[in-house]
């Protein structure tokens, strides 16, 4: 079968590598034509586009590029006429998928489309329900919480597991035990700038009120060294590390901007407080109850379902706080084993690894189901 895949960014492209792999185990005929990185690439196949070309984030950013996005949207729907896939596969970025998705169901009514990690409607957008459950086959989910929710909204979805799981148990299968010279706070800032610069100050100023603790910081992949440097200024007794699985693993407790970073730090089983730096204070936090219908920013605490870290956000982001909260998580060891406790049950909830593989089966079920729908309808 030939699949279409688009993927919009840097996880898109590695959940669509690793799903191209699966599908290629799967069916031995299987052709990729994609928008997407370096990984898709390297598995192989025919690159409409790459996804840095497609980046462009915020009102402001994307009117000033107008002309760019009008193009990638002309060059993706040139390839669907060209290449005619089986299936048009596509990888969360849905502000450029579902408008494929509608031009897909008008232009080539009888190719199906799937999405593979779910648009988050459940934090914000939920009015985007309506054009998933018109231009969108079938959906399958990386979170557990989402089959609840979409059920809600009268849409049924298929979960998958979740590919932190994967990383994770890859990880750890690989890892040498490595107990560190001094116990360790490891901050985790974020993938961003904006997010590193918005809080990786305060977080240190927090960690220094422990001084028989070294303060580790982890880097993103996609951030120079000299960035954090350029935030630490002449500190120089903060260390830097690129292995943020192993730095998180073998520290006593971490602090950790919200993302998928609070759910990798859970399935690692340490402690952590979880920090988001938001510009304007009380407003932004106020702002922030109005817009997203959710009790929790943290993938910790909405798969937990409660509160399992503490989240310190916005106004609550200070350095008081942290400091409070690392305090009660180093020398309270019921509350270490409590959040532990719950760590364990969020890993049940997610399920075991191999995500990629069943979700490759599952679409190359569904096709096969759908065309012998198609064949039988086309016999009478």
């Amino acid at each position: 079968m030939r699949y279409f895949l688009i993927a919009g960014e840097a996880s898109g492209d590695m959940h669509g590598a690793n799903l191209m792999k699966a599908l290629r185990r799967n069916d031995a005929s299987a052709e990729f034509v994609f928008l997407g990185g370096d990984l898709m690439k390297q598995v192989g196949g025919v690159q409409i586009k790459d996804y840095r070309e497609m980046a462009f984030m915020g009102i402001v950013n994307v009117l000033m590029n107008m002309n760019k996005v009008l193009k990638n949207f002309r060059d993706c729907e040139q390839a669907l006429s060209t290449h005619k896939p089986d299936v048009v596969i596509l990888i969360d970025y849905p502000s450029f998928n579902l408008r494929i998705a509608k031009w897909v169901k008008k232009h080539l009514p009888q190719t199906p489309v799937y999405y593979y990690i779910a648009p988050k409607l459940w934090a914000w957008k939920s009015w985007r329900i309506k054009s998933i459950k018109k231009y969108v086959d079938k959906m399958f989910t990386i979170f557990p919480f989402e089959t609840a929710y979409f059920a809600g909204k009268g849409y049924a979805v298929d979960y998958v597991g979740n590919p932190t799981v994967d990383a994770i148990d890859n990880y750890l299968q690989q890892a040498t035990p490595n107990i560190p010279s001094k116990p360790t706070i490891a901050l985790l800032a974020g993938s961003r700038k904006q997010e590193i610069k918005g809080c990786l100050k305060t977080m240190v100023a927090a960690a220094k009120m422990f001084p028989d603790y070294q303060i580790v910081v982890t880097t993103a992949p996609s951030i120079d060294e000299a960035y954090y440097r350029e935030i630490l200024g002449e500190d120089t007794d903060i260390q830097l590390s690129h292995n943020t699985y192993e730095t998180v693993r073998t520290a006593t407790v971490a602090v950790v901007n919200s993302g998928t970073a609070t759910l990798e730090t859970a399935l690692l089983r340490t402690p952590q407080i979880v920090v988001y730096h938001v510009f304007g204070g009380r407003f932004a936090s106020l702002l922030r109850k109005i817009l997203i219908k959710i009790p929790y920013v943290s993938l910790v605490n909405l798969i937990g379902e409660k509160e399992v870290a503490k989240e310190l956000i916005a106004h609550q982001f200070t350095k008081e706080n942290i400091v409070r909260e690392l305090h009660t998580l180093l020398y309270n060891n019921a509350i270490q084993q409590q959040m532990l406790s719950d760590y364990d049950v969020i890993a049940a909830k997610l399920g075991e690894p191999d995500t990629a593989e069943r979700a490759s089966k599952a679409i190359i079920n569904s096709l096969h189901q759908t065309k012998k729908r198609v064949d039988k309808t086309a016999t009478f």
